[in-house]
């Protein structure tokens, strides 16, 4: 590492003289405050923030950066305080301090939940100024270039945490040589040996190539000359990562990927990248379905280039990337390219707003996910690599990664338009919801004004804006009908003590909140609701706290079951149990309350605690309809199944699902449906008409299982 004198004379060339002055002055600040701090490695810990600071200045990152980068450890391991960089330094310097900053003075559950709250605090603060991601990178890629120190264990926790969030952060950033970077060290810490072997490898069969590479990129030079195309021709290697990950996904070997040769082509402007790609298809064969033309629909990082694969001169893929030099540096560099080229191209103002777009859907997500793990595993999701372009019905481009559905793409529009979606036509074809979208679709949403996510969406949409939204939606459902449900069991349990919770007085509430540490009282009764707290207990506590006393010796009353209470009562599937049967509710730790039959065989091995078990009955009034298992044994003959089906529809029933038991060349066969049913008596009805059919010889309704 040079001098800190060196590195300021290198800085001097961009920086003006008053900025290089307070770059020193920020130096000598931080080098007191880390005095007698060592790295693992021995030096004096001041040479991290100034290596730091030189990857920045490399970018040509503007002095405030750059102060930052010196600074950033100070809060974190000194007794410095922002409030004092703020005063030395100004307010912008302190809030990019910050936002690199640890949260190490707040007392985590654990090592996950501090590393995602973390996360959270510094993408958060990269929304507002996306200065603090550069510093952290760079913070991150000196780390990654020094880990030999630390021992094994915590190098292979840092090297997969650079892997899984800051490379794709970097590669969602556009910054290509670090991204690439940040994966080799990662893949060096992980995989040491599989490391080893590949770079031994690559580095021998480097030799081997290198007449080949020559002679391809003399003939493509060649054949752009004739053609009048001015550009430059590289030929250009996959990083070490990249074989690894590549032989591993497409399980090939280490020779079928060596084989493959690799050049980028520079040319002057966007018309040459064209005439230059139609030279190249002159001169060798394209393989079919290899040409991605990413200029005129550039990535979401801003990444620009024609991409073609020809049939090579010895019979080997040649890949091949055609770009002008802006669409290098911003392929290189990405958004740091705004510092770097100070340009005024439209592709870089396009560029800045795609990223500031990206941000901020990252503080969106936020608000919605509240708990730090989840938005951490919703920003893991949503650093895809490969997407897919799609339009909508204006002709609008949308990237999506690949993978997404309809309900992805309805999201991506608009939140709304996500949240009411209940049908897609695709290429004027109305088709699933949960149909993977291809490149080139032209994709319509159909909405309707009452329309609610479906919490089985969950299952298959792959955006983290659309598993947020989602997953708000359907904790802010759970939440109420919780609090409904926690509701009406207080009530009963306080009705067993003949009181109510009308005669509960808010000093009573009041006096509960402090002692229970609950946020508030509808968060009291979800608990209620959801199991986490019991009624009886909860009941006791009230009265206690008022004039009335609770009688020890009282039972509590019945709790009416309506079907229709959401998310919060669930009807156990080991028993399917239907109106009719008799029922017992069992209150399950944030499931709510479980519905079971007297008989369940569920409830007698598991012996739950009695406090958990409610009576429960049946409202008359019951309008939704249940599932229900049944099993029929009939004689194996052609149409017997279409007989059945007919039966059970002109019965008014639905089928869920239907199973046939392997035939075995016997007489009989055995036949399992499940079925939607009012109640029992629809059953019975049901069971009649089938017995009915003189193919069926015996029926059951199957409890269990």
């Amino acid at each position: 590492m040079p001098e800190a004198a060196e590195l300021f004379r290198q800085w001097s060339s961009y920086l003006k003289p008053e900025d290089l002055t307070q770059i020193e002055s920020a130096y000598r600040f931080s080098k007191a405050a880390h005095e007698g701090q060592f790295r693992k490695s021995g030096e004096p810990y001041i040479s991290h923030p100034l290596a730091v600071a030189d990857i920045l200045a490399q970018w040509h990152m503007d002095p405030q950066a750059l102060t930052a980068a010196l600074l950033h450890d100070v809060t974190e391991d000194t007794e410095v305080t922002k409030t004092e960089i703020s005063r030395n330094f100004g307010k912008p310097v302190a809030e990019l301090v910050d936002g690199v900053s640890k949260l190490d003075k707040i007392e985590f559950e654990t090592q996950e939940k501090a590393q995602a709250e973390n996360f959270r605090k510094m993408l958060l603060a990269m929304a507002r100024d996306v200065r603090v991601i550069l510093i952290k990178l760079a913070d991150r890629l000196h780390n990654m270039r020094t880990l030999d120190t630390l021992e094994p264990e915590k190098r292979r926790r840092i090297a997969r945490e650079t892997v899984e969030i800051y490379a794709p952060i970097a590669n969602r950033l556009g910054l290509n040589s670090i991204y690439q970077e940040l994966e080799d060290l990662a893949f060096k810490h992980l995989y040491p040996e599989r490391h080893r072997v590949i770079a031994k490898a690559v580095k021998a069969a480097r030799g081997n190539r290198r007449e080949v590479v020559s002679k391809v990129a003399a003939a493509l030079q060649k054949k752009l000359k004739e053609n009048k195309v001015d550009s430059q021709v590289h030929g250009r290697e996959k990083h070490l990562y990249s074989i690894y990950r590549k032989m591993r996904e497409k399980h090939l070997s280490f020779a079928q990927i060596l084989d493959v040769f690799a050049f980028r082509i520079i040319v002057k402007d966007v018309q040459s990248c064209y005439l230059a790609l139609g030279a190249l298809h002159s001169l060798y064969k394209p393989i079919p379905g290899k040409f991605k033309d990413y200029i005129a629909i550039p990535k979401a990082n801003g990444y620009q280039s024609l991409h073609t694969t020809l049939f090579g001169p010895f019979g080997s893929p040649c890949e091949i990337q055609i770009r002008t030099l802006d669409m290098h540096k911003i392929a290189e560099a990405g958004v740091a390219s705004h510092w770097l080229y100070r340009s005024s191209d439209a592709s870089l103002s396009e560029l800045q707003q795609k990223t500031h777009q990206w941000l901020q859907s990252l503080i969106e997500m936020q608000s919605e996910s509240g708990d730090s793990v989840e938005f951490l595993e919703h920003l893991k999701v949503d650093l895809f690599p490969d997407e897919v372009y799609v339009f909508t019905p204006k002709g609008k481009i949308l990237a999506l990664p690949r993978g997404a559905t309809a309900v992805d793409f309805a999201y991506a529009v608009h939140t709304d338009i996500g949240n009411r979606c209940v049908a897609v036509k695709i290429n004027q074809e109305l088709m699933p919801l949960r149909c993977e979208l291809k490149n080139g679709d032209r994709v319509e949403i159909i909405t309707a004004a009452h329309a609610k996510p479906n919490p089985l969406w969950l299952n298959f949409v792959v955006t983290a804006k659309a598993r947020s939204h989602i997953r708000h939606f359907v904790k802010t459902m759970h939440f109420q009908e919780s609090v409904q449900l926690g509701e009406r069991l207080l009530n009963q349990a306080l009705t067993a003590f003949k009181s109510s919770l009308a005669e509960v007085k808010e000093q009573q509430w009041e006096k509960l909140m402090k002692e229970s540490s609950a946020k508030s009282r509808e968060h009291l009764l979800s608990d209620l609701g959801l199991g986490k707290r019991l009624s009886a207990v909860i009941a006791r506590q009230l009265l206690s706290l008022g004039s009335l006393s609770a009688s020890e010796s009282a039972i509590p009353g019945t709790v009416v079951i309506r079907g229709s209470e959401g998310m919060a009562v669930q009807f156990a599937k080991c028993c399917k149990p239907i109106p009719g049967d008799p029922i017992i509710g069992m209150i399950s730790k944030d499931q709510g309350m479980v519905i079971h039959t007297h008989d369940c065989p569920v409830i007698g091995k598991s012996r739950p605690d009695p406090d958990r078990l409610l009576d429960v009955q049946w409202d008359q009034e019951t309008r939704k309809s249940f599932e229900v298992s049944i099993k029929l044994v009939v004689a194996n003959q052609r149409g017997v199944l279409a007989k059945v089906a007919a039966e059970i529809s002109s019965a008014g029933s639905n089928i869920q699902n239907v199973a046939v038991d392997p035939d075995d060349g016997g007489n009989y066969t055995t036949m399992h449906f499940t079925l939607q049913v009012g109640n029992r008596l629809h059953l019975a009805q049901i069971m009649r008409g089938l017995r009915s059919i003189p193919e069926v010889i015996r029926i059951s309704r199957v409890k269990s299982g």
